[in-house]
């Protein structure tokens, strides 16, 4: 391919065919005096004279630029089109659509394990503080000088500051976040296809639900999986009984239950159907089922609207004390809401990406602004609602579970639409995230995305036995959020933007020590919410 260049503005040699609407259509004697003019000047001086550089005039607009193959094709160079840029309020609803995830089912557990009070406290100051620091991410390219960062993302900016370890420390702790919301999805995958299986085979069967003394009465039935709730146990499991229409379980029922267990059996019937769609060269496929997540969301937020109404709001306040069907307004288990809020608040290593295709840039800072707030409604709603109305008495406010869909039995209609429609995002989005794990982990280690398929299946069998181990011993999908948000939040939330902001404005000689102190704090909350998880 031919190239010349002035002033920076690529221009090509003569075109025989331009690739338009009419692949044979031929170069119009405007554009080829055009064409002339630019040889003319190139014989006159080197490019790097100005004196004698073709005047403005002379030079092709962006819309006039072709990229010529060698056999005489040309293709219409496009991408600087302002007009694919999206107006701010497709930029907004998709920041709120990328950060909708998994975590929203565990709001209301998280709100429980801090108290009522403080959970909403606290989930105002994380959300704030997660906004703060998706800014300084967001600005980082812009303030280094003298470097084309217009394609930079924020390993890039860590690359520059901290070179290869803050590339590598970056990207591990990336993949930290990704492999854990795969293995989440893991979980829950095996969750929703167990209950959405065992609604079918009541269903067919006409096995009814017996009453439990752990669950409450009527259409709208509240159950406790786990009545013996510890307070420090993060238990999501627990036993409902079935009754074929009040008689004793019959043996089609029991060889159901063998073949169709939540942690046995279920974990490893996903393996033939995920693993497959991992070892897929591209994820393009997967990517035009995303617009299930938006359906999802809205559905859960009117599911969630609808239980509130039917069960009615039952809130008691004891600021200090737990009473027999109340948990306190102000709980020493709140890091474990923190944690939990990091990774739903968590948009850090990719909003560079998203905001470039805002049409105003000038308007970054309040878009991301409106739809942080707009995320954080979202989660205030949910968790208030769902925590309000359980219904204690006769439950305990404890028995809240970290998929607060567990709370409903699987013979409810309408939770049972919820299951199957998240079961469906997840089995199109989990190739997505496997997608994301290979391009960098490969990418970085071999330069290649895709070196050899036993390469992407030794990749692949890892991440999925990471989940499958995780469904079978520990199907916790709170403790597992927790963790994962604290861990890559300590890194790409908390010290890693804030030593970029310090050290960019100390190059500045823009820093303060009121700065220093903010970021340092910003420093220590982060090392401070990963070493709770561990003690609390």
């Amino acid at each position: 391919m031919n190239i010349h260049t002035f002033l920076n503005v690529p221009f090509h040699v003569e075109p025989r065919n331009i690739v338009d609407n009419d692949p044979q259509e031929r170069v119009s004697a405007e554009a080829a005096i055009l064409n002339s003019r630019v040889h003319y000047y190139s014989r006159l001086t080197a490019s790097s004279d100005r004196l004698l550089s073709p005047p403005n005039h002379v030079i092709p607009g962006p819309e006039e630029l072709y990229i010529y193959s060698p056999l005489g094709t040309a293709f219409k160079v496009t991408g600087s089109d302002p007009s694919s840029k999206n107006p701010s309020i497709i930029t907004i609803f998709a920041i709120w659509n990328t950060m909708m995830g998994t975590s929203i089912l565990s709001i209301p557990w998280g709100m429980k394990q801090a108290g009522f009070t403080l959970g909403i406290l606290i989930l105002i100051f994380t959300g704030l503080l997660m906004l703060y620091c998706c800014f300084v991410v967001l600005k980082s390219p812009k303030a280094i000088p003298y470097v084309d960062t217009s394609d930079w993302e924020f390993p890039d900016v860590c690359r520059y500051y901290f070179g290869k370890f803050g590339q590598w420390s970056s990207l591990i702790f990336s993949m930290v976040s990704l492999i854990g919301a795969m293995v989440v999805y893991w979980v829950l995958m095996s969750n929703f296809l167990y209950n959405s299986g065992q609604f079918i085979y009541n269903y067919a069967h006409d096995v009814k639900m017996s009453d439990s003394e752990f669950g409450t009465n009527g259409s709208d039935k509240v159950i406790c999986p786990f009545p013996n709730t510890n307070p420090r146990g993060n238990h999501s499991m627990g036993t409902l009984y079935l009754g074929n229409s009040g008689n004793e379980t019959s043996s089609s029922d029991v060889s159901f239950e063998h073949w169709w267990s939540k942690t046995k059996t279920i974990p490893l019937y996903l393996i033939p159907l995920l693993l497959p769609l991992l070892c897929f060269r591209s994820a393009s496929f997967f990517a035009r089922f995303t617009f299930l997540g938006t359906i999802s969301v809205v559905y859960l937020i009117a599911l969630v609207t609808l239980k509130a109404v039917h069960l009615g709001f039952h809130l008691e306040f004891h600021w200090f004390d737990t009473t027999q069907f109340y948990v306190p307004e102000f709980r020493l288990l709140f890091p474990q809401f923190t944690g939990v809020l990091t990774l739903a608040f968590f948009i850090h290593n990719c909003i560079i990406t998203l905001m470039k295709s805002n049409r105003n840039q000038e308007n970054n800072v309040r878009d991301l602004s409106v739809a942080y707030l707009l995320v954080g409604l979202t989660y205030l709603y949910v968790g208030v609602l769902i925590f309000a109305a359980f219904p204690s008495p006769p439950l305990f406010k404890d028995c809240i579970e970290p998929n607060f869909l567990d709370n409903f039995p699987s013979s409810d209609v309408t939770v049972f639409v919820a299951r199957t429609f998240l079961l469906f995002q997840m089995v199109t989005v989990y190739p997505l995230l496997g997608y994301l794990v290979r391009v960098q982990v490969m990418g970085q280690i071999f330069g290649n995305h895709y070196p050899s398929f036993f390469h992407i299946l030794a990749l692949n069998i890892i991440i999925v036995g990471a989940g499958v181990l995780m469904a079978r011993f520990y199907p916790n999908i709170g403790s597992i959020i927790r963790f994962s948000g604290a861990t890559c939040g300590l890194a790409l939330v908390f010290i890693f933007p804030a030593l970029v902001h310090m050290i960019s404005r100390s190059r500045q000689g823009l820093l303060r020590w009121p700065s220093v102190l903010f970021h340092s704090f910003l420093i220590v909350l982060g090392i401070a919410n990963l070493l709770a998880q561990f003690f609390i």
